[in-house]
């Protein structure tokens, strides 16, 4: 299996350490979307927009419509804000939409407001075992998850049944991996940190406003966060997934699982929000990216010798061609857009793109990260500088998985020295431009996407939960709440699942005496009447 690894022009002679240039934007117009564009790209605050077309960058700038907010208190002591916005503008980009009713909350003490409502912003994460005790249920959790493990609509009863199995079989290496970095993920921890960064970049930017943290699989669950939403009265909600790229197993899992609980909550109905599915393009997150890079870089003897390896999380193959995941084309072109940048820094090393922490017998997406690591020391790279590209915090795929069995991986393959790019966590400047994009999305809090394609383009990538499910995943289940542990006994779920595990027991002793022609059943004489 041939990894693409893009590689250079020759070499300079102003250098004792030879380098290649790689091409801008290699392959991009020859990409396969499925589906292409079909959300709008970045808007930019005054900032540079990229888009990578065939083979260069093209670059636009947009005025943020909220940068002139005037911020002040009124006599009642509530923020007030006058959005120096065109009502016409707003008007062409967006489709009509019915007023929303804002829900009567009682203690408005301690949330802040801009004029009559009060903002709130979700960060969706993923989540992850804080003890050793939790590794268990967090993976069944994981595995209950029909976006993880897609089972035919026919055998989805065995959803549950299977995750128990899984999880059990995997939670002793899980463990292990977990006690190795300290008895438990950091991810909890790293993205409250986050949340509270995000909180004091948006109110330094006048923009008062609330952040909380919504965990797909584990404590604090999304489900914990809607209802402090709901306790502090939000009337203006951003979802914003901490994943740079779209994927259904990510995103696509989390939204839909806000989709199921906004539709049975009159409360949350009214609540108007808007989702901004993707990041990657960003400007300030490709610059933060990109500084992380070249500060690695400093730390090798020869820099310019060094292979850039991004190791992105993998999804299966599936995915991508069947339901439409759009992650593998966003992921090509956010590592195209970082290469651009380092290129513009004179940095034009060598580099790659591969996809780790595979499950299961099915295909994933290729190249596989450990496969490309022992091919590219059979190649003869000495050195090589790992980048967890769709990773925003430091959790067990890149404290274990990377930086201990992949880097064993390396030194064992040839490879010699070793390098790893730390996650972004609360570098400032992604921060920061993770606060723009929230107060960029304001002007579209609660409106429809417009329908026009080419219009979409230059708007923000912006929509509601139905919208985005509805463009980005043709198969789309509703998903379970999250499970803590198995139930027996005589709860209406356990009588359900049991009776379940009876049915199974008797349907495989029935295939038993049909294959076998012995049993009890023959024994009485009553499958033989049916012969």
């Amino acid at each position: 299996m041939n990894s693409p690894i893009h590689a250079p022009s020759p070499p300079s002679s102003s250098s004792s350490c030879s380098y290649n240039r790689p091409p801008p934007c290699l392959a991009h117009a020859s990409r396969n979307f499925k589906f292409p564009l079909l959300l709008p790209q970045a808007i930019r605050t005054s900032q540079k927009m990229y888009r990578c077309s065939g083979g260069h960058v093209e670059g636009s700038t947009n005025t943020n419509p909220l940068k002139n907010y005037v911020v002040g208190r009124s006599t009642s002591g509530w923020f007030e804000t006058q959005p120096l916005v065109s009502e016409q503008l707003l008007n062409r980009r967006l489709l009509p939409v019915e007023a929303l009713v804002t829900p009567t909350v009682q203690d408005f003490s301690d949330t802040p407001l801009i004029g009559d409502d009060k903002i709130g912003v979700l960060l969706l994460n993923l989540g992850g075992p804080e003890t050793l005790e939790d590794v268990q249920p967090f993976l069944f959790n994981l595995f209950a998850d029909p976006d993880i493990i897609r089972l035919p609509r026919l055998f989805s009863f065995l959803q549950k049944p299977l995750a128990q199995f899984v999880s059990v079989l995997r939670a002793p290496k899980s463990k292990e991996g977990y006690a190795s970095i300290g008895g438990g993920s950091p991810l909890r921890r790293i993205t409250d940190a986050q949340a509270e960064e995000l909180r004091k970049s948006l109110w330094s930017k006048n923009v008062p406003a609330k952040v909380y943290v919504g965990m797909r699989y584990w404590h604090p669950f999304t489900e914990e966060a809607i209802e402090q939403i709901k306790r502090d009265g939000i009337t203006k909600l951003v979802v914003l997934p901490l994943y740079p790229q779209f994927s259904i197993s990510t995103s696509g899992s989390s939204l839909r699982l806000l989709e199921s609980i906004f539709r049975d909550d009159e409360y949350l109905v009214n609540m108007q929000h808007t989702v901004i599915p993707s990041w990657y393009q960003r400007e300030g997150y490709i610059k933060a990216m990109t500084n992380l890079i070249e500060k690695e870089l400093r730390g090798f003897d020869c820099p310019e010798e060094v292979m850039i390896f991004f190791s992105a999380h993998g999804v299966p193959l599936a995915y991508v061609e069947e339901a439409g995941d759009p992650y593998k084309a966003e992921m090509e072109e956010c590592v195209d857009l970082i290469m651009e940048e380092l290129e513009k820094r004179k940095i034009t090393n060598a580099y790659t793109l591969a996809y780790q922490s595979r499950v299961g017998p099915v295909e994933w997406l290729k190249p596989y990260t450990d496969e490309t690591i022992i091919e590219l020391g059979e190649k003869g790279v000495k050195s090589l500088l790992a980048v967890p590209i769709s990773f925003v915090s430091e959790h067990i795929e890149t404290l274990e998985e990377i930086d201990v069995e992949y880097k064993e991986l390396a030194l064992n393959s040839g490879i010699e020295k070793w390098g790893r790019v730390p996650a972004l966590g609360t570098e400032p400047t992604f921060i920061s431009d993770l606060a723009d994009a929230v107060i960029e999305s304001l002007p579209y809090v609660g409106a429809m996407a417009v329908s026009n394609l080419e219009a979409r383009q230059s708007l923000v990538p912006l929509g509601s939960v139905e919208e985005l499910l509805a463009a980005y995943d043709s198969q789309r289940r509703e998903l379970p709440p999250p499970v803590i542990v198995w139930e027996w006994g005589w709860t209406k779920s356990a009588e359900t699942w049991n009776g379940r595990a009876a049915m199974l027991a008797v349907l495989l002793l029935l295939f038993l005496e049909v294959t076998t022609g012995e049993g009890f059943l023959h024994q009485w004489g009553i499958l033989p009447l049916f012969r």
